[in-house]
């Protein structure tokens, strides 16, 4: 115990911003390994039980709440973060107010228009589930908005056991009802519950008690600032959940699970990655943001990492996808496997462009995000219907995907080039060893797999190991015989964590 007391207390966030980035990668990636893995734990449970129809319901439920929120998202703990100061006590009043208020609209919209929402998708047994999912805008709104600061501060220790512990709940709350009655309900049920838990942790892990009370001209600042998040989180919906929206319409909600779950599980591993990126170096980016030196070499040593992890779990997951679909939820989901291929591969776009993201907000400009959102609205609004009723959820897959390799990655890499004083070339140069030696393990994988006749889950257990040790002995050739500099990055950086 007293071993494992040292080392968490060494993890403390401390030391220099790298050091306190490093460290807080550490907890944000167990963070979001839990919040990643148990939730997906327990919709391979329902898809087990219940089948895809009542996680069609689930995924209309959570579609119509994402909606909602993005439509009233404001940005303010971006906002916040941003700014310069440390303190930024005098805002959270003001920020608990409007959360308040956001919550109680979301509350009453979903509320009332969960008939017409389950009309819309032909799906009325989805009204239920929306009224009582509403509730959790309430308590997200009520919630201690003074958590900002573990993110402001790098304190992401605090965020660890904030976040965690509603996962838990989530999980288990889930886990118990599903076992009782495995319906659409038990998702709901274990939804309610983080948010319950979430909200009470926020007053226990962090004493400021905020007050009854708005300042007009504080939140004027805020808005200012967020009002180009705002923009881009209804855009982020759009084009990341609108096609989920379009395939529920379309199709059926069965189709609709099939897409989401392919979603879910192909993005899992790369998103993780992608989320760890854009929360801890959005802060650590925010300091260097008047250095433009420091900045672009904090970015380049970000991005060569996230590409040496991301790279390879999407180009890996799309090999082992067949074996994974018929180990971990039966032929009745097989349907979805060449669309869970195809947005795998989007998964590794997806964790590389949120280290541009993190970098557009850290410098002020989170209106890129917004502009460069639009655009990818627009071409995917214009196709989204042919291809689908042509190709089904896998048309839908291959849009998204080419949409954000064709149109979004050149424009992206011209502004984030611009903002670092560097070219496009020289970023992307930063993807070419690792997808070299993600080729290499691919084929290996496949081959394996075509060799293998053995029960789904062997194969699959077989395959990811492979894929493991050839992936790793590509990139020691690599680094001994070129000057991609990965050993010393990854000694760096577990120095900066043990240090």
């Amino acid at each position: 115990m007293s071993r494992l007391t040292t080392l968490v207390q060494r993890l403390i966030p401390s030391g220099g911003t790298g050091q306190r980035a490093a460290k807080s990668a550490v907890w944000l990636f167990g963070q979001n390994m839990v919040d990643r893995m148990l939730p997906l734990v327990l919709l391979v449970i329902l898809a087990r039980l219940v089948g895809p129809l009542e996680l069609g319901l689930v995924g209309i439920a959570l579609v119509s709440m994402s909606a909602l929120r993005s439509l009233t998202e404001v940005g303010l703990n971006e906002a916040l973060i941003q700014r310069v100061e440390d303190n930024v006590d005098r805002y959270l009043n003001t920020v608990l107010a409007m959360e308040v208020a956001r919550g109680v609209l979301i509350f009453g919209v979903l509320f009332l228009a969960a008939p017409f929402i389950g009309r819309l998708f032909d799906a009325p047994a989805a009204t239920p589930l929306i009224q009582v999912m509403a509730v959790s805008a309430v308590l997200r709104g009520l919630k201690n908005p003074a958590v900002v600061y573990f993110q402001k501060n790098l304190e992401y220790h605090k965020l660890f056991v904030y976040n965690t512990g509603g996962t838990l709940a989530f999980f288990f709350t889930g886990l118990a009802l599903a076992l009782w009655d495995p319906s659409a309900w038990a998702w709901v049920g274990a939804f309610l519950a983080a948010d319950i838990v979430r909200l009470v942790s926020s007053y226990v892990i962090h004493d400021y008690r905020p007050g009854i009370g708005f300042d007009r001209e504080a939140a004027g600042d805020l808005i200012h600032f967020g009002k180009w998040i705002t923009g881009s989180s209804i855009l982020y919906f759009l084009y990341n959940e609108g096609d989920d929206v379009f395939v529920g319409w379309l199709l059926s909600p069965v189709a609709l699970a099939y897409y989401q779950y392919a979603y879910r599980m192909s993005n899992a591993p790369a998103t993780e990655l992608s989320q760890v990126v854009a929360g801890v170096m959005f802060p650590a980016f925010s300091k260097f943001q008047t250095d433009v030196k420091r900045l672009r070499e904090s970015y380049f040593t970000t991005i060569r990492l996230v590409a040496f992890v991301a790279v390879p779990m999407g180009i890996g997951f799309a090999v082992v996808t067949p074996a994974f679909v018929e180990s971990a939820f039966g032929a009745e989901w097989l349907p979805m496997v060449v669309a869970m291929q195809v947005l795998a591969l989007y998964g590794v776009y997806r964790a590389i462009g949120k280290t541009m993201g993190a970098l557009w907000k850290a410098v002020g400009r989170p209106d890129y995000i917004t502009k460069t959102s639009l655009l990818k609205v627009l071409v995917i609004a214009v196709f989204i219907y042919p291809v689908t009723v042509r190709w089904g959820i896998t048309g839908t897959a291959v849009l998204v995907l080419g949409v954000n390799l064709l149109v979004s990655m050149p424009i992206n890499l011209y502004i984030t080039a611009k903002v670092l004083e560097t070219t496009s070339l020289r970023i992307l140069s930063e993807t070419t060893y690792p997808l070299v030696a993600s080729g290499v393990m691919a084929a290996a994988t496949w081959y394996v797999g075509q060799a293998l006749v053995l029960p789904a889950w062997v194969e699959l257990c077989v395959m990811i190991v492979t894929g493991g040790v050839v992936y790793a002995a590509a990139v020691l050739a690599l680094d001994l015989g070129t000057n991609w500099g990965m050993r010393a990055n990854l000694r760096q950086l577990v120095a900066s964590v043990v240090s």
